[in-house]
Parts: C-alpha cells; sequence; structure tokens
C-alpha cells in the first residue's frame, strides 16, 4: 500500500513495524455481514481519541482486518457528561451490567414554577435508563478494541500532513513520553471531540458548541438513598437559558450539572443556580470532581473529506433538547469503521472520499438526519422561554408523550404512532403553550426579568 512506499519516516512502533514489513501474515478468518472473508490486511488506518466514538471505530476496523492504531492523549480522563446510556446500545454494543451503575426507573422533570412531573411512569417492567461513568465505560469499550488487535498509542497527536496525491499516506506527528514521533497511514477517523485537531486538520469548519458544567457529589448514605433509581432534569432561565440542569446518580455519588449555548461565560452562574434548587436534597454532600466541556450543537459543514472522516463530537453528533452523544458517538464510530472495512474489502485495497461519502456518510444521514432536525425544531419551540418550558413539562405529564419518548429513546426506532392521540398531542401542545404564556411571564417577573 502507498503507506509502506513512502520516503522513510520515522516509525513510533519501529520493531512492530519491521515485523509486520518481514513476517508471513497467517490469513486470518473476518465475519463481514455478507460473507466470511480469509483476508491479508494491507491498509493501514488511525482513530484520532479513545471515546466511545474512536474505540467502536477501531474495534470495527481492527475486527475486519485493518491495521489500526487508536490515538488517546489522556485513557484515564473522563469527559463532563450524564451518562445516560439507552437500553438498546447495551445489546447492540454488548455492554456488560457491572459497568452500570444505576439503573433510573423515575425521572422527574421540574419546570420554571416547581410544576414537577414524573416522567417515568409508563416505562415497563425490564425497561430503564442505565447510568454509567464515563472513564468506566471508555476505558472497557478501548480495551475490548485492543482485544480485537487494536494498537493503543498514548499520546498528544500535535499536527497532520495531508497526503500528496491520491494513494499517498497521511503523515501523523505525535508526542509520547515527551518524544516526537510520525505514523503514516491510508485513513483516518477523527474522534477527538468538539475541538478536533483532525477536523481542523481537513479544513472542516465550525459550529456552535455549548458548554457542560458538572460537579459529581458524594452524598450522606440517606440523601444517596433518594437518588436510587431516580434522576431529576430541571428547566428554567435560571438553571440555563437555552438547555436544562440535571441531577443523575451514578454508584456513589450524584452528577449535578447544567449547559448553555447562548451565555458561556455564565456557565456558574447557572451552575449556582441547579445547586440551589436541589439543595434540600444534596444537604451535606461534598464535591469531589468539578468537570467542564464543549459540547457540538449541530453537525460539522464536512465530516468527509478526502480518505479522512468525522465521528462522534467531532462531527457534531450530540442531538438537540435531550443533549444525547454516548450513543450516537459509539454508533457513528461503528459505522464508519464498518464502512471502511467494506469499501476496502476488508484492507485489501485502497479507499478514496467516495468509498466514504458512500459508505459511512450516506448511511448515517440516512438513518439519523430526520431525527436530529426533529429535536433541534422542539429545543426551539421549548427551550427558548420559560413559557416554552412550563408548556413542555404540562405535556411530559400525558401518558401518549412519555410512551412516545421512550419507546424512541429506549430502542432508537420510530415508535408506533396513533393517529387520533398524535391529534389530540398537537391541541394538547397548543393549550399548554397558551397556558404557559401566562405562567412563563409571572416566573419571569418573580425572578425579576
Amino acid at each position: 500500500m502507498a503507506a509502506h512506499t513512502l520516503t522513510p519516516v520515522h516509525h513510533p512502533l519501529h520493531s512492530l513495524t519491521q515485523t509486520f514489513k518481514s513476517k508471513t501474515f497467517k490469513p486470518q478468518t473476518v465475519k463481514c455481514r455478507s460473507a466470511t472473508t480469509t483476508i491479508t490486511s494491507n491498509l493501514r488506518a488511525a482513530v484520532i481519541g479513545g471515546g466511545p466514538a474512536g474505540s467502536s471505530a477501531a474495534e470495527a476496523l481492527a475486527t475486519g482486518g485493518i491495521e489500526t492504531y487508536i490515538f488517546e492523549r489522556s485513557p484515564q480522563a473522563a469527559k463532563p457528561c450524564g451518562g445516560a446510556i439507552p437500553l438498546c446500545m447495551l445489546d447492540e454494543f454488548s455492554i456488560p451490567s457491572h459497568l452500570i451503575d444505576r439503573k433510573v426507573t423515575q425521572m422527574k422533570i421540574i419546570s420554571p414554577s416547581n410544576l414537577t412531573v414524573d416522567f417515568g411512569k409508563t416505562l415497563r417492567p425490564n425497561e430503564f435508563i442505565s447510568m454509567v461513568r464515563r472513564e468506566v465505560l471508555d476505558n472497557f469499550l478501548r480495551l475490548r478494541a485492543e482485544e480485537r488487535g487494536a494498537t493503543l498509542i498514548k499520546a498528544l497527536v500535535t499536527n497532520i500532513e495531508l497526503p500528496l496525491s491520491e494513494k499517498s499516506p497521511y503523515i501523523i506527528h505525535y508526542i509520547s513520553n515527551n518524544t516526537q514521533n510520525t505514523l503514516a497511514v491510508d485513513v483516518i477517523i477523527g474522534a477527538d471531540g468538539a475541538n478536533s485537531k483532525v477536523a481542523k486538520s481537513i479544513k472542516a469548519g465550525d459550529y456552535t458548541c455549548a458548554i457542560a458544567f458538572q460537579e459529581r457529589i458524594k452524598l450522606p448514605e440517606d440523601k444517596m438513598k433518594y437518588y436510587e433509581n431516580l434522576a431529576e432534569m430541571y428547566v428554567g432561565d435560571d438553571a440555563s437559558p437555552d438547555f436544562y440542569g440535571w441531577v443523575f446518580p451514578k454508584c456513589d455519588h450524584v452528577a449535578v450539572g447544567t449547559g448553555t449555548v447562548c451565555s458561556k461565560q455564565n456557565i456558574k452562574q447557572f451552575q449556582g443556580a441547579i445547586r440551589n434548587r436541589v439543595k434540600s436534597k444534596i444537604e451535606g454532600g461534598k464535591i469531589i470532581k468539578v468537570e467542564a466541556h464543549p459540547i457540538p450543537e449541530h453537525p460539522r459543514p464536512i465530516r468527509v473529506r478526502g480518505r479522512v472522516a468525522l465521528v462522534g463530537d467531532a462531527a457534531g453528533y450530540v442531538t438537540k433538547c435531550s443533549g444525547e452523544g454516548i450513543y450516537f458517538a459509539a454508533k457513528s464510530g461503528r459505522m464508519c469503521g464498518e464502512g471502511i472495512v467494506r469499501a476496502s474489502e476488508n484492507g485489501r485495497k485502497m479507499i478514496g472520499e467516495g468509498d466514504l461519502r458512500r459508505e459511512y456518510l450516506r448511511k448515517w444521514d440516512d438513518e439519523y438526519f430526520c431525527t436530529f432536525k426533529f429535536l433541534d425544531v422542539l429545543q426551539k419551540v421549548f427551550y427558548g422561554s420559560n413559557a416554552g418550558r412550563e408548556a413542555l413539562v404540562e405535556l411530559c405529564g400525558k401518558e401518549y408523550v412519555q410512551r412516545m419518548t421512550f419507546d424512541s429513546y429506549l430502542y432508537k426506532r420510530l415508535a408506533k404512532r396513533n393517529p387520533l392521540e398524535d391529534a389530540k398531542m398537537a391541541v394538547d401542545t397548543i393549550g399548554s403553550l397558551i397556558r404557559s404564556g401566562v405562567v412563563g411571564r409571572e416566573v419571569m417577573d418573580a425572578a425579576g426579568f
């Protein structure tokens, strides 16, 4: 392949490279969707970022017989994240039950006027929302990618040299153990988050980012008992002008946080407000960790260029309204990795931009474009004012709304609709917005806006 005919470039794993070049590969059997094929790997891929997106991509690539390197600067670090994952992800990504901190079966959503709705009353006996810690989940997914054959490089990627021709390699410059190194590869998957270096290297364009701020608070035993299987969402201008605040239970603590796009400079003020709203419930708690991180608000203008593809946060795959990103990160990584395996015929042929667009980007957009657009509209309607938030909470009390929401969230499929109930919901929505226009003004007046 082109990656091995380049003018000599220092390889970070020199002895390993020589072994690859000199040894005779034993054919390995890789099970693809269409058939079982005996392959010998030639294509070389790098995945930048070792979160759910990068690890899932690396696992798919390595399982498909492609020589795979995954770069992660800080394997022990954890991204600030609510940590909720849908039920379908457990089976789809074979997530073992011991990774789950809490199985949430109760969810409350609290309006600006403190109207509280139990948002989990339609959950079936076997349904729950899994709460995980990102450091635990990410580590598990990375280790599994390594078990499938990916090579983990603990390093900071500093620069990416673009190829001189369609088949010449990308050169990755990175620092590992205070030493400058380089690696030549045929294809790159950027899974390095909202501030993606990979995206910058291919001029993928900018996007709007929110900032998420979260405190992990260890509670006294009696307080923790209250949050044993309960998650809370708080909406209101005090907690966030355009998103929501949350209290999510973990193994021995709760994650209390908020996020915003339009007023990032005031994030600590909003965090103070959410703490104040839950003050009696977390009294006596001790802050054990403070975290902040940018979160993309929409997909990047460019997600594929040349032989480079972006996945997860680097691509902008975080949903509006709910802020969900873990499942879509892992899903996009796997779809991209599997697409490269198909297009390269298990690593035996070079791929191009057209292959990435056909096998990854088009399939992703066909499956999820409408979901992201729909949630974008919902956020604009319900999160723009306290009036809209009051209407949102009121609607969340409707059993049909809850069932539709949980079917869509837990299983990532279009819930079976009832035309009569849809029409009733539309009327209820209009009525809620009218009524909440009054409630919203009263709340804002009381707050001194």
